[in-house]
């Protein structure tokens, strides 16, 4: 992509739109950037931006560009449909997203992950096991560091391992990973599609520039990867290439397995993120044996089904990052022993009702919160014992009150924090010091 005295309009005062300004600056682009936001709560971006000299205009004046654009490149967060988008197509000969922007002035090949869970631990996963393999990895996308900014830092790499979202998937062109992972599909984001065959339509855009070579690491209830050569995995149905039984991973074909009964991350939710990275070990050249340490030692990331302890032979887990129905399923699918489980928040119209049966088969009690707390206990004590608890302190006292040896308390909500605490970091890490204050004691 030739940028040369090309003039580029950036939308977004966020981290992905600094990143593409500075990205596109350093190849000769005259840049600007626009967000619609409040002007005095852009104030520090103003001057953030001005630091590498580019211009932001702020509020209502962003939504008349005044001028016309070789390219202009938008934000994730930023939808086609609003007016600060509509208003730069008009005077846009390209109109791509940051993603898009940052694939075309790399040469380094990249791996991406998408579903609507699982991307960023089997995002960290992966970049773990490469670098533990031998090679250089670097994490990038919806994880946190945006891809433009790793390309502009020109650090030595083997391969860019990208978590990508349905929001940056929406404005690709050209972008075609080298290996794309499929970790799953469930609803989520109606508040952006206007229906669930939209949103899914987005994430199958990571699909859309394949070619000859490239792989699709597919979960095998989902049909997707269309013409791409593909690897399936799946923990809970027969006829994937990687399946688990008793612990153990197994690659069919093959005499291979890995004992996942090994590994720090907990469920068989996780052995399938294993299973995708096992999958990306043997089409990048690693063999098993020098990645086992990196994929046994790794530890989710936090409030990710991640483990807070094990006190009088209960294991307690944090799975605040739990906010919709398909992460709690998961949750509870993917656990083996007994669970005392911990759910609840903010009402958001979810239908809890239909993991009654999963419930009935996994749980032995559940400790209800929240706004939604007496919904559920209604809702689940034809099936076992409800209790509801008035804050996490609470919460987490029933929940070791109630379980015995070998059990787990599994904190997983199910919905978003925003009727107790600011998110799910902050309700993740009032659940850990409750735990960890009961067993202090």
């Amino acid at each position: 992509m030739e940028l040369k005295g090309k003039k580029v309009a950036v939308l977004g005062a966020g981290g992905s739109g600094f990143a593409a300004a500075a990205l596109a600056i350093s190849h000769g682009a005259t840049v600007a950037a626009y967000d619609s936001g409040d002007v005095a709560k852009l104030a520090l971006a103003v001057d953030r931006f001005a630091e590498i000299g580019v211009v932001l205009t702020c509020g209502e004046e962003a939504l008349s560009p005044g001028q016309k654009f070789d390219v202009t490149v938008v934000s994730p967060g930023i939808d086609e449909r609003w007016p600060i988008a509509q208003a730069f197509i008009e005077v846009s000969d390209e109109f791509i997203g940051e993603i898009e922007l940052a694939y075309r002035l790399s040469d380094i090949p990249v791996i991406a992950i998408t579903g609507t869970n699982g991307k960023t631990t089997t995002t960290s996963l992966i970049t773990d096991m490469i670098n533990g393999g031998g090679k250089r990895a670097v994490a990038a996308g919806n994880i946190g560091r945006p891809y433009s900014d790793v390309v502009l830092s020109g650090e030595s790499s083997d391969w860019i391992v990208l978590e990508v979202s349905s929001f940056q998937l929406e404005t690709i062109c050209s972008f075609s990973p080298e290996v794309a992972v499929w970790m799953n599909f469930a609803p989520d984001h109606l508040d952006r599609y206007d229906s669930l065959e939209d949103y899914r339509q987005a994430k199958l855009r990571i699909f859309e520039n394949g070619g000859e070579g490239r792989l699709a690491i597919c979960k095998l209830e989902d049909s997707v990867g269309g013409d791409w050569q593909r690897e399936t995995f799946s923990s809970f149905s027969e006829g994937g290439d990687f399946r688990y039984e008793g612990g153990m991973i197994h690659h069919d074909g093959t005499d291979r397995r890995f004992d996942f009964s090994k590994a720090d991350l907990q469920g068989k939710h996780n052995a399938e993120n294993v299973m995708a990275a096992l999958a990306v070990a043997d089409h990048i050249g690693l063999e098993w044996s020098s990645i086992e340490e990196a994929v046994l030692s790794f530890k989710a990331p936090a409030h990710r089904c991640e483990k807070v302890g094990e006190f009088d032979g209960v294991l307690y887990l944090n799975d605040s990052k739990s906010t919709n129905l398909h992460s709690l399923e998961s949750a509870l699918a993917g656990q083996e022993n007994p669970i005392v489980l911990i759910a609840g928040g903010k009402q958001k119209g979810l239908n809890f009702g239909q993991l009654t049966e999963l419930v009935r088969e996994k749980v032995k009690s559940v400790i209800s919160i929240g706004e939604i707390a007496d919904d559920i206990a209604k809702l689940w004590s034809p099936v076992v014992e409800c209790r509801v608890a008035s804050d996490l302190s609470e919460a987490a006292r029933l929940a070791a009150d109630e379980a015995e040896r070998g059990d787990i308390v599994l904190f997983s909500p199910g919905t978003s924090s925003f009727d107790m605490f600011s998110g799910y970091e902050a309700r993740g890490e009032a659940f850990k010091g409750a735990v960890n204050h009961l067993h202090d004691a």
